[in-house]
């Protein structure tokens, strides 16, 4: 079997690991089946077919998703994916995700996810445009400022954004900066936000390795996937005296061993398209990038990248996930008895929804911060999250995915419990 084949075998229900995880969590803190099952399930689901008349007169017909996870701290917030992989058990993991992230975090919000099946590669910007605006218009009765708030996610961008805000606002029949995040600032979006996952991702990266006694000038880190998460993120480790060794992206992987020139190898990948061919590096496979031999690493690309069939081979002291969902349970398991300090995504890549949550509230107020009250304000919401995780996972006794997992799903429940019940 070869590696492509067992890791998509085990990432084939991203939801099932999303709800063992819950499930975890909920025996842990002793609540009920009832209680279980409330949080298990999505509160609402949308499937829509999205079809499209190409550039060539040709018509074609995609399936899009939307899922409202819990929305019992406020509206629902979470990305949209466009991806030839989508599922609709895939978005409902993410849903998930991104409930338990908002509560870690503490910004009033609930977890949604959208997604469609269609590879963004293979269509020109006219026909993703038209795609992006049927959607929307499909969705429409779900989302909203008080409702649900889109935002970029894998395939998307901030104008994809504009496309939905703009095609929302026309059915209201005014303009609407709230309805989604992660615009063009020149359109009600906030400083900081294209590059806010991946800071988040380096303030609690920074953390870490000092919790285990590495100083971050020095050490070293390998950085899987060079998108708009791992790029910036490997930008803001070499700037903080990190040096990353390995990169790699879809196509291929480098390495160097004295450390990547990283504003030269993102200058290649702008030439070309990829980080293969770099010539200040050696090309070497994915798996090697994973299995380097360094303090620190990344994965900030997909879902299952780090799995039974490969954990063994990790040698990182800190993994640190900048990628939704990139290690699986039976990963999470190894690289724990390893004693491999392990970063959960909702802890480690929530810098992208904190300041989706700055925007929101500028585009409400009407009032825009500048970078470096943004940048402030995103770093002290970190640290706080990573060191209320780290005393939760100490007095608990558990890794700290189960930490987080734990005072997330508490924060979701004790909402509920004080809203209370109707029927």
């Amino acid at each position: 079997m070869t590696t492509i084949e067992h890791t998509a075998a085990e990432i084939a229900h991203p939801f099932d690991d999303a709800r063992a995880q819950l499930r975890d969590a909920v025996t842990i803190l002793g609540y009920d089946d009832g209680m279980y099952e409330l949080l298990a399930n999505p509160r609402r689901e949308l499937t829509v077919a999205v079809p499209l008349r190409r550039d060539s007169g040709e018509m074609e017909l995609f399936i899009g998703h939307r899922v409202q996870h819990n929305v019992s701290r406020g509206p629902a917030k979470g990305g949209l994916r466009y991806s030839a992989d989508v599922t609709l058990d895939e978005v409902r993991a993410l849903a998930m995700w991104m409930t338990w992230k908002c509560a870690l975090l503490d910004v009033p919000y609930g977890g949604a996810k959208g997604g469609i099946r269609v590879d963004p590669r293979q269509y020109s910007r006219a026909e993703l445009e038209r795609i992006t605006r049927r959607y929307t218009s499909e969705i429409s009765p779900l989302i909203g400022p008080d409702h649900d708030i889109p935002a970029p996610d894998v395939g998307t961008d901030e104008q994809t954004m504009a496309w939905m805000m703009d095609t929302y606002s026309a059915q209201q029949g005014h303009t609407v900066l709230g309805v989604t995040t992660g615009k063009p600032v020149s359109l009600g979006g906030s400083l900081g936000r294209a590059t806010s996952t991946s800071r988040g991702v380096v303030h609690v990266a920074l953390a870490a390795l000092r919790s285990r006694g590495i100083k971050p000038q020095g050490a070293t880190a390998a950085v899987q996937g060079f998108g708009k998460v791992g790029r910036h993120a490997a930008r803001f480790l070499d700037e903080a005296g990190v040096r990353v060794v390995a990169v790699s992206d879809q196509y291929g992987a480098v390495r160097a061993d004295t450390g990547l020139g990283i504003a030269a190898l993102a200058r290649h990948v702008d030439a070309t398209g990829s980080v293969r061919g770099f010539a200040e590096a050696d090309a070497i496979s994915n798996e090697d990038l994973l299995a380097a031999d360094v303090d620190l690493l990344v994965p900030a690309a997909v879902e299952g990248v780090i799995h039974g069939g490969n954990a063994g081979q990790v040698k990182a002291t800190v993994v640190v996930e900048g990628a939704n969902g990139p290690t699986t349970p039976e990963a999470d398991r190894l690289l724990n008895d390893a004693g491999t300090l392990l970063v959960p995504d909702i802890l480690a890549n929530a810098g992208g929804v904190i300041v989706s949550y700055f925007e929101w509230v500028q585009a409400n107020q009407a009032y825009w911060w500048g970078a470096d009250e943004v940048e402030t304000r995103l770093a002290e919401h970190m640290l706080t999250a990573w060191e209320q995780v780290s005393a939760h996972a100490e007095k608990l006794r558990r890794p700290l995915r189960a930490a987080a997992t734990c005072l997330a799903v508490e924060r979701v429940a004790r909402a509920g419990q004080l809203r209370g019940l109707y029927s």
